[in-house]
């Protein structure tokens, strides 16, 4: 039997040099400390890896630590109660990891901004003890070639650190996290390597970086969507932008204003699962969509992911079983109540924590609903019903026994039917990013009115269009809001952290 060689255990870790605790009082000051201490850090590992695949010392550990943010009050002096966010609960001290700063600067800016206008108190940057993985320091897009880590003659895992899942979670999100004591209390709802985790999966996913994501979202399950919505970006750009910055497609593909197509990335050889669509303003204020497809499962994967970009708000637009025999095709469903039996959330929110309607983003979409179709007041209510809608994970329920989910959906007063409005909303309560539903009826199954070829084409030509002005309607009157009346203190639980 073949004698199996180990190699001698690594005992000198190599690093960038220490960086001290910094102060600041101006977050302009903070962030660029972060940004700076981010970069380097990580040049550091791919520096080391692209050492090692050259030959370079393979009896070394390379490490190197995520940046961290730690601010400390000593006051219960109460801040401004109508915000939801920018302030701290309680004294003690509050810390985070951060990760890719200069996509964050926005973010951090606004955030570090409140604390030290609310708190008076500075932000200290510093070196974290929790390291950087190297597949997390090498940016979406980057190529790695497969030869490159077979010259290294030790397992990546002996010298450098890699993603470690056991503390990629969501606990601080879902409200049951619980520090140790003498440990700080969260400052912010992820951490920095459960949001790289998040950051490299959307690249996967929608086949556009996260440096493209916009602050109001689109979702669809319906391509006839998306095609809406390239004609209308394309238009615009071609237009000269009517107040957008570029139109950017699946491979980065980037449209500016007077340009009627694409002059930079490539088109990807096939679409990914869920591809995205940007129509980018300065600070992510512009309107990212996404065919996110059917089921409450990719409607959770998908969301679970946009969270860690903290957007202010996301819509669905889809279509819905129209469950009243007053109802028609093409009639509109905005919902206020949610019954949730996709059960894909069922471990992270549980089915008896209700999913409020949000004011603001209601009276949105109604005011959004009346201009577009040029109803009003009680007019309005010919083609769009305010009600519950249900969401369940099996797209067949109709060939079961109807008794029983037939009652339920009676007893819960629901008007619609689909597998994913339920999940996105639910999702947006977890992570207090603001939500908003609004359907078109597209089929009535308890009442026998199936959709007939060539009924089905007529219909989408018909009917999508105004449906998906209606939700850019809806979104730019929603971007036109202060953030801190668009931020809904319903979101917030009892101890919330201080980043929104």
């Amino acid at each position: 039997m073949e004698k199996r060689i180990y190699p001698t255990p690594i005992e000198i870790i190599s690093g960038p040099e220490a960086y001290g605790r910094k102060s600041f009082t101006n977050a302009e000051e903070a962030v660029d400390a972060l940004i700076w201490l981010y970069e380097r850090n990580t040049r550091f590992l791919r520096d080391s890896f692209s050492a090692l695949a050259e030959g370079g010392n393979a009896d070394h550990r390379y490490r190197a630590f995520y940046p961290e943010i730690s601010v400390s009050t000593s006051s219960f002096a109460l801040i401004d109660s109508r915000h939801a966010y920018g302030h701290m609960p309680a004294p003690g001290q509050y810390t985070t990891t951060v990760t890719r700063p200069d996509l964050f600067r926005h973010y951090l800016l606004e955030q570090l901004h409140l604390i030290i206008r609310n708190h008076g108190v500075p932000i200290i940057v510093q070196e974290s003890e929790t390291p950087i993985p190297l597949h997390f320091a090498f940016f979406e897009g980057t190529y790695v070639e497969g030869a490159a880590a077979e010259r290294i003659t030790r397992p990546l895992r002996d010298m450098f650190d890699v993603p470690d899942l056991n503390a990629t979670d969501d606990l601080i999100a879902n409200g049951t996290y619980e520090p140790a004591p003498g440990e700080p209390a969260p400052l912010a709802p992820f951490t920095a390597q459960r949001i790289d985790y998040s950051l490299h999966r959307l690249a996967h996913y929608t086949a556009t970086g996260p440096q493209h994501f916009q602050n109001f979202v689109l979702f669809t399950n319906y391509q006839f969507y998306i095609d809406e919505f390239c004609a209308y970006a394309r238009k615009l750009m071609a237009e000269g932008g009517g107040g957008y910055e570029s139109f950017i497609e699946p491979g980065n593909l980037i449209t500016l204003p007077g340009q009627n197509e694409a002059r930079e990335g490539a088109v990807p050889i096939r679409l990914p699962q869920m591809p995205a669509y940007h129509l980018t303003k300065p600070g992510h204020a512009g309107i990212t969509m996404v065919n996110i497809g059917v089921g409450p499962s990719n409607a959770k994967t998908i969301t679970d992911h946009i969270a860690v970009l903290r957007p202010h708000v996301w819509l669905m637009l889809g279509h819905c079983a129209g469950l009243r025999n007053t109802q028609a095709l093409g009639d509109y469903v905005l919902a206020h109540a949610y019954v949730r039996e996709d059960h894909v959330l069922d471990d992270d929110l549980p089915v008896w924590v209700p999913i409020p309607a949000l004011a603001e983003v209601q009276v949105a979409l109604q005011e959004a609903v009346a201009e577009v179709t040029g109803l009003s007041g009680y007019e309005l209510k010919r083609i769009m019903r305010t009600g519950t809608v249900a969401t369940i994970d099996n797209r067949n329920w109709e060939l079961r026994d109807q008794r029983g989910p037939v009652q339920r959906l009676s007893q819960s007063r629901a008007i619609g039917l689909d597998m994913e409005s339920a999940t996105i909303a639910a999702n947006g309560f977890r992570f207090r990013v603001p939500y908003g539903t609004l359907l078109c009826v597209s089929d009535k199954p308890l009442h026998g009115e199936l959709k007939l070829p060539g009924m089905a084409t007529d219909f989408y030509k018909r009917q999508v269009s105004q449906h998906l002005t209606i939700g850019i309607r809806a979104l730019e009157k929603l971007a036109d809001m202060p953030l801190e009346r668009l931020h809904s203190r319903k979101l917030r639980s009892f101890s919330e952290t201080a980043f929104q």
